[in-house]
């Protein structure tokens, strides 16, 4: 069957495209997207081919990652279920991950309409929100992740580094567990959000030495330092400004740029989490915090473009000729 998706074909050029995809089979599903919500940082970085899987980095001699279908996340109506499906119907509103593709890098991708799925990628959604609430589900847990991963006592005080999507969405889990939470960014405007939604004190990093200011708030005692961003300089540089036996989650991409100094890890006893990618019991419960309110997701969408101009959308992303954070494609 054929397919209209968004096709990354060469570094950083998009086109939208007809593509093939296998026959559905006994557990797939097909579904007609209606949203589907861009990666800004992920898919940014296969858009420059600098991995060629997940968090894998494209190293010297490994193929160019080309073609390949974009993103991961994206939100529909189903329309049809193979023979074995017996929880889903036509109808369904649901959230899902992969639609199977022909001739690309990769046999799947995610901003691809209507999408053959298979039904372990596929989430059932709730009447409310609205469906678009859900559409960037992947990348909102690997915020859920981020917050959840530390132990975290009531009054701790925690440093997101980074304010993007994924620093937000950290920021909100960890003021709802009970921390103090600074959030260290580069745009007004994102900073202004979380402190809105999360309730968190921000520092620009620009202005003059933010660990100072870092420092002025919350002393030599930050129990969580969140790197969102994946900077090894900046994750060490927080370290001066934790307590012992406090905890770095680091979560944003290298590029293989990795290094750091497990002494200097040693010397306060303080652990790190790297985190990636998804579980099933991960989706399930920022699934439901969407649902309940906790983790809120529509006030972080600044653009909507139809699909077929998804080339003009991520020429907003990398130029940011204006304030540009949660960007959805509509099918």
């Amino acid at each position: 069957m054929k397919a209209n998706a968004v096709v990354f074909t060469a570094p950083n050029t998009v086109k939208f495209q007809t593509v093939g995809c296998p026959d559905p089979g006994p557990r797939d599903a097909v579904v007609r997207v209606t949203h589907s919500w861009i990666s800004n940082g992920t898919e940014g970085s296969f858009l420059r081919g600098e991995r060629i899987n997940g968090d894998t980095p494209k190293k010297p001699g490994d193929p160019e990652p080309f073609p390949i279908v974009a993103g991961y996340q994206k939100v529909g109506i189903v329309e049809s279920v193979g023979a074995e499906i017996d929880d889903l119907k036509p109808g369904d509103s649901v959230f899902c991950i992969a639609g199977l593709v022909e001739g690309m890098f990769k046999p799947s991708g995610g901003q691809v309409s209507p999408s053959v799925s298979p039904r372990d990628v596929i989430w059932k959604l709730p009447k409310s929100p609205e469906p678009l609430a859900f559409a960037g589900l992947v990348l909102t847990q690997v915020g859920y992740n981020c917050g959840m991963r530390a132990p975290v006592k009531p009054g701790d005080w925690a440093v997101v580094l980074g304010d993007g999507m994924v620093g937000n969405w950290s920021a909100q889990m960890l003021a709802w567990r009970g921390a103090n939470v600074i959030v260290v960014g580069r745009h007004a405007y994102r900073l202004a959000l979380a402190e809105r939604l999360s309730g968190c004190q921000i520092v620009r990093e620009q202005d003059g030495d933010w660990t100072n200011a870092v420092r002025e708030i919350a002393g030599e005692q930050v129990a969580v330092a969140v790197d969102t961003v994946g900077s090894p300089n900046l994750t060490e540089t927080v370290i001066g400004l934790m307590r012992r036996e406090g905890h770095i989650v680091s979560a944003g991409f290298c590029r293989g740029e990795d290094r750091i100094s497990l002494q200097s890890l040693r010397d306060r006893e303080i652990s790190l989490d790297s985190v990636s990618g998804l579980t099933p019991p991960r989706m399930d419960e920022t699934l439901k915090l969407i649902a309940d309110g906790t983790l809120q997701t529509l006030p972080l969408i600044t653009h909507h473009f139809p699909a077929y101009r998804a080339a003009d959308a991520w020429k907003l992303i990398q130029n940011r000729n204006e304030p540009v954070l949660g960007v959805i494609l509509d099918w």
